[in-house]
C-alpha cells in the first residue's frame, strides 16, 4: 500500500531502478563474449594463456581465441543493432490537436496555477484529443520534434534540441470535456493528471519509461519491416525487444501504478469534493460522445461529410439525454456556469480541428477537406446528410432490384429475355432461395394501400403499370412478398453491392498521398493513420437482413418525404429521424421488420395509410 505521495514516488523509483537493472543486465550479457575475447587475446600476447606468439602458436588456444573473437564481434554487432533501433525508433504518439499558449492563455494559466498548488512542474504544452480521457504524454523523443534549426510549433515549444530531454510531458485533454464540463469541474478533474508531472521529473522514472517505450517502438518497427534482405535482422530485433519487454513488464506496470497512486494522493487536497461530481460527468460525457459518434457522425462520414462541430454537439446530446433520463435531470442546471471551452480564444476553430481528427481516427477519412470530404453544420445536417443518406440507400436498393431476374407467375426468378442468358446469380441460387409464394388475398395486406394499389401488390402478380418498374415503394414490396425467402436473395445482392462500393472507396483512400505529420502539420495524427485506415472501427459489419431493413426504411422515408409532406430530421441521440407534421415517427421499425423477416406487408401498409404515403408514386433518387 502507498501511504502518501512521497512513499508512492519512492515505490515508483524502486520499480524504475528494477527496469534499469534489467537494461544493465542485458547490456552485460552482450559484453560478456567481448570481455572473454579480450582476456584471451591479452593472455596470449603476454604469454599467460598459451604461447606468447598467438600467430605462430600451434596449440588449441589459437582456435579458441579466434572463435571467441568472432562470436564477440557478432554479438556486439547484434547488440548495436538492437540498441540503435530501440534508441531511434519513434515511440507511439496519440492523435491530438496542439493548443498554442497564445490561443488559450486562460487554459494555460489554469493548468499552471493547478501545478503550483500541487507543487509539481507544469506540463510543457497542452493538446486536445477526441476522446473522453486525459493523460500526460512524453514527447521528448527527437522524432516528435521539429526539424533541426526550426522552432517547434505549439505552446511551450520554444525549446532547443538540446533541452528537449528535460522537457515536461504534454497534457492531453479529451475535447468533449472542454465543452461539457464547467471550468471548476475541469480543474478538479485535471488535478490528479497534472500531479503526475512530479514523478515524471524523476530521472530514474523518466529513463525507465524511455527504455520501455523504446522497446515497444522497436517491436512495432520490426513488425512493419517488409524488405526481404532486412527480414532476419528485423526478426532478431523484434525477438530481443519482446524478450526484454517480458522481463520488465511486471516492474513497469507496478511503476505506473505507483506513479498514479502518488499523483492521486497528492491531489487529495485540491477540489476533492468537486472531483467526485466531475467524475460523474465523465461517465455522462462518455455515453453522449459514443452515441453522437455512432448514431450521428458515422452516417455523415459514410457520405463523405464530416460534422465540423462535434464537441458542441456533445452538449446538445447530453442535454437531450438529461431531458429523457430522470437520473440526469440535475445536470442541466450546470449549463448556467462558465463552460471550459471559454478558456479557448477560438473554440470554433479548435472544435473544427478536433472534429476532423475524430473523423480520421474513427472512420479513416482524408486528412484535409476536399470536394469528396467537406464539412457540414448541424443546421444543414437533415437536408445534406439524412435526406441524401435515404436517397442513396434507396437508389442502391433499386439497382439491386434492376439486376435481379424478374419474378414469374409462380413466384420464382425467371430469365431476363426469352431464350437469353439468365441474370447474374439466378442460376447459382440454391433451389428455393426465392420460394414460390402463394397468391396473396386481394383483401389482405395489399388492400391496406387502397384500391388503386391493391391489385399490384398481389404476391407473384406484379403490376403491369409504370409504378411497378420505376423507383417506387410498390416495387420493393412486390419483390419482398414474392416468396418465403425472397428477402434472402435481395439481402445477399445488397451485401455484395455494398462490399463492392466499400472496396472501391478503400482503393481511393489507398491512392491518396501520405499524411503530413509533426508540429508543422497543425495536427498530430499519431501512429497507424498514415495508411488511411481507422484505428477504431465504429461498428461491426451489418448482416444482410440488417442492411435490407435499413434500405427498406430509407425507401419508405423517401416516399413519405416525396408524397406525404414528411421531412428529414436529426435526433442527438438516435441520429437520422423522420418528421411527420413536425413530430418524430419512431414506429416504422416494426412494420419494416415484418416485411423483411416474414414477407408480411400488412403492418407496413397500415402505417403508410396512416401517414398518407402513396407507394405507387416514384421517388426522387440520388
Amino acid at each position: 500500500m502507498v501511504a502518501g505521495p512521497e512513499a508512492g514516488a519512492e515505490a515508483a523509483r524502486a520499480r524504475a531502478l528494477a527496469v534499469l537493472r534489467i537494461r544493465g543486465a542485458a547490456l552485460g550479457v552482450a559484453l560478456v563474449p567481448a570481455a572473454v575475447a579480450v582476456v584471451l587475446l591479452v593472455g596470449g600476447l603476454t604469454g599467460r594463456i598459451g604461447r606468447a606468439d598467438p600467430v605462430t602458436s600451434s596449440t588449441g588456444w589459437d582456435t579458441v581465441r579466434w572463435v571467441v573473437t568472432g562470436i564477440a564481434l557478432v554479438v556486439l554487432l547484434l547488440a548495436a543493432l538492437v540498441t540503435t533501433v530501440v534508441v531511434r525508433a519513434r515511440p507511439a504518439l496519440s492523435p491530438s490537436v496542439p493548443i498554442a499558449e497564445e490561443s488559450a492563455p486562460d487554459l494555460y494559466r489554469l493548468v499552471r496555477d493547478l501545478a503550483d498548488r500541487l507543487e509539481v512542474p507544469a506540463p510543457s504544452a497542452i493538446a486536445l484529443t477526441p476522446d473522453c480521457d486525459s493523460w500526460l504524454e512524453d514527447r521528448t523523443h527527437r522524432a516528435h520534434g521539429p526539424p533541426r534549426g526550426k522552432a517547434a510549433g505549439g505552446a511551450g515549444a520554444g525549446v532547443r534540441e538540446g533541452a528537449r530531454a528535460v522537457q515536461a510531458p504534454v497534457l492531453v485533454i479529451g475535447s468533449p470535456f472542454m465543452w461539457w464540463m464547467r471550468v471548476a469541474e475541469l480543474r478538479a478533474l485535471l488535478a490528479p493528471v497534472v500531479a503526475g508531472t512530479g514523478p515524471s521529473a524523476n530521472p530514474d522514472i523518466a529513463a525507465a519509461r524511455r527504455f520501455v517505450r523504446g522497446l515497444d517502438a522497436a517491436v512495432a518497427v520490426s513488425a512493419r519491416a517488409k524488405h526481404p534482405l532486412g527480414a532476419p535482422a528485423s526478426a532478431f530485433v523484434g525477438w530481443a525487444a519482446r524478450l526484454l519487454l517480458r522481463a520488465c513488464r511486471e516492474h513497469a506496470m507496478e511503476m505506473e501504478r505507483c506513479v498514479a497512486a502518488a499523483a492521486s494522493e497528492r491531489a487529495q487536497n485540491v477540489d476533492y469534493g468537486l472531483r467526485i461530481v466531475a467524475q460523474e460527468q465523465v461517465g455522462l460525457a462518455y455515453a453522449g460522445w459514443d452515441r453522437l459518434l455512432t448514431r450521428v457522425a458515422l452516417p455523415a462520414w459514410r457520405l463523405g461529410r464530416w460534422p465540423s462541430r462535434l464537441d458542441a454537439g456533445v452538449v446538445s446530446a447530453l442535454t437531450e439525454l438529461s431531458r429523457r433520463d430522470r437520473l440526469a435531470e440535475g445536470f442541466t442546471s450546470r449549463l448556467g456556469e462558465r463552460p471550459a471551452c471559454d478558456l479557448l480564444e477560438e473554440p470554433g476553430a479548435v472544435d473544427r480541428a478536433a472534429s476532423l481528427l475524430a473523423a480520421r481516427l474513427f472512420h479513416g477519412g482524408p486528412a484535409e477537406p476536399g470536394p469528396d470530404w467537406s464539412p457540414v453544420g448541424w443546421q444543414q445536417y437533415p437536408e445534406e446528410v439524412v435526406d441524401r443518406k435515404w436517397r442513396l440507400e434507396a437508389a442502391r436498393l433499386h439497382r439491386v432490384l434492376d439486376a435481379l431476374p424478374p419474378v414469374t407467375d409462380g413466384g420464382r426468378p425467371g430469365r431476363a429475355e426469352p431464350g437469353g442468358p439468365e441474370e447474374p446469380g439466378a442460376a447459382g441460387d440454391p433451389d428455393g432461395l426465392v420460394a414460390a409464394g402463394g397468391a396473396a388475398d386481394p383483401s389482405g395486406p395489399a388492400a391496406a394501400y387502397g384500391p388503386a394499389v391493391a391489385e399490384g401488390l398481389v404476391a407473384g402478380e406484379p403490376s403491369a403499370g409504370p409504378e411497378s418498374s420505376g423507383p417506387t415503394l410498390v416495387r420493393v414490396i412486390e419483390r419482398l412478398t414474392a416468396g418465403e425467402r425472397a428477402s434472402d436473395l435481395v439481402a445477399a445482392r445488397l451485401g455484395a453491392e455494398l462490399a463492392r462500393e466499400e472496396r472501391a472507396e478503400a482503393a481511393r483512400q489507398a491512392a491518396r498521398e501520405p499524411v503530413a505529420d509533426g508540429p508543422d502539420a497543425g495536427v498530430t495524427w499519431g501512429d497507424g493513420l498514415a495508411d488511411g485506415l481507422p484505428l477504431f472501427p465504429m461498428q461491426p459489419p451489418r448482416t444482410g437482413r440488417e442492411l435490407l431493413a435499413d434500405h427498406v426504411t430509407a425507401m419508405v422515408c423517401c416516399a413519405a418525404v416525396d408524397t406525404a409532406g414528411a421531412a428529414p430530421g436529426l435526433d442527438w441521440l438516435d441520429g437520422p429521424i423522420l418528421l411527420v407534421e413536425g413530430a418524430r415517427r419512431s414506429d416504422l421499425g416494426h412494420p419494416v421488420l415484418r416485411l423483411v423477416d416474414d414477407g408480411d406487408a400488412g403492418p407496413l401498409g397500415e402505417w403508410l395509410g396512416e401517414v398518407g404515403v402513396r407507394p405507387e408514386k416514384p421517388v426522387r433518387l440520388v
